[in-house]
């Protein structure tokens, strides 16, 4: 394991989560914290006086902003097909050789923390801990463990969990908590990668949902939902529910009771409209038919979002790395989220400091003293355009660097 290097970033805009102030320095101390944010001279001095050793990194304009969190992440992806060949036939130490590379990838798409929101055979836990002692390069993970689904559910026979009845929810609900899930995701509704179910058909009963929800909440855990449809979501909501992931079929009443019970929203907009990832992966065609045809009703549920004013967290579902138009899905996502109508502001926003509120963690999301120093930097500014994005060159965690394209950080040795 690496330690971080004591250095203060100079010459450079930084994205404090309301604006991009100009002519900021980012001081990084030894222990990869966040020790100062402000003018050049204060915080030099102040970085001196410390640590005479400390490093002085030009970044000549560049723009700072917190490292990317993706709130929808499968490590171990198994959509039907040849990556559900490659998951299912892979022995445990396999499994998590394949999601460490995946972990590493996404890192070094800028992408500094991830909630896995469903893995296989508790690999994610192992890569959780490989990756918190410095032996794997990775973000940093929260994760639920499997998803929780009704027998022939979404998701089962993949990274679901299958149980029935109130009481074999609130049992599956504590063997993920017992596990070390940070949170707890169960499947309401068919989806787009389950052959024998559609979008729109309810997989839990009112009893089940409760029970998965009141169970978590009692071991102090938040509860997200895999869900289609806007009858099926309702329900889940009035039940206590925190997040909803996709939400493909959302109407404008859903999206006002949404924000008046404080529902937030996980859109993974792109996975209605990557036809080129579904065939460069070879899924099966009903799935691609599916996925797509989707598109135009979850594009609307997430205008609906929008104008409800629903709190929503950026998360891909793809891989956070994967190529899609000419960037990452990551980054693509957010470029949707802008289509349709956010601000670059509040994209922002949804991919650092909204989850880290979600996740309840004041370690990362806004580049400010005490925070971990999870960073991308990148030539253009992101609050005036977010495609900005699509120029990271440089990627820190924990004041550790992990890429370098333009040897902006000469001298400081990348990971």
């Amino acid at each position: 394991m690496r330690s971080p290097q004591a250095v203060v970033l100079t010459g450079g805009r930084v994205y404090d989560g309301d604006r991009t102030r100009p002519d900021t320095a980012v001081w990084i101390d030894a222990a990869g914290t966040i020790a100062g944010v402000g003018g050049t001279e204060e915080v030099l001095a102040a970085a001196r006086a410390a640590d005479p050793s400390v490093g002085v990194v030009d970044l000549d304009g560049a723009v700072v902003a917190p490292g990317l969190v993706n709130m929808h992440v499968h490590l171990g992806l198994g959509l039907p097909g040849p990556l559900e060949d490659a998951v299912s036939s892979a022995d445990p130490a396999e499994l998590v050789l394949l999601m460490a590379d995946s972990a590493r990838r996404t890192l070094h798409a800028g992408v500094t923390t991830v909630r896995l929101v469903g893995e296989t055979r508790y690999a994610d836990f192992a890569l959780r801990k490989a990756i918190d002692l410095g032996a794997v390069d990775g973000p940093h993970i929260y994760t639920a463990g499997h998803a929780l689904c009704c027998t022939g559910g979404h998701g089962h026979g993949a990274d679901g969990l299958e149980a029935d009845g109130a009481d074999g929810f609130r049992r599956a609900t504590r063997e993920q908590i017992r596990a070390g899930a940070d949170l707890i995701k169960v499947c309401v509704s068919g989806g787009i990668a389950g052959e024998h179910e559609q979008i729109h058909t309810p997989q839990l009963t009112d009893e089940e949902m409760e029970a998965v929800i009141s169970t978590a909440h009692d071991w102090g855990r938040k509860v997200t939902a895999h869900a289609g449809p806007s009858d099926t979501i309702a329900r889940a909501v009035r039940l206590g529910l925190d997040c909803v992931e996709h939400g493909y079929q959302m109407t404008r009443e859903l999206t006002d009771l949404m924000a008046a019970h404080g529902v937030w929203y996980v859109p993974t907009i792109t996975v209605s409209r990557c036809k080129e990832f579904f065939e460069a992966n070879r899924v099966p065609q009903w799935m691609m038919d599916r996925a797509l045809a989707a598109g135009p009703a979850h594009w609307r549920s997430l205008q609906n979002a929008i104008a409800s004013g629903v709190t929503i967290a950026m998360g891909s579902d793809m891989p956070p790395f994967a190529p899609f138009d000419g960037t990452t899905a990551t980054v693509r996502e957010m470029e949707f989220m802008a289509e349709a109508g956010m601000t670059p502001l509040e994209v922002m926003r949804s991919a650092t400091e909204r989850p880290a509120e979600w996740l309840g963690s004041e370690l990362f999301g806004r580049v400010e003293v005490g925070r971990r120093a999870d960073l991308v930097v990148m030539a253009e500014d992101p609050v005036a355009d977010i495609s900005a994005l699509r120029g990271i060159d440089a990627v820190l965690k924990g004041g550790v660097l992990h890429r370098d394209d333009l040897s902006r950080f000469a001298g400081v040795v990348v990971r």
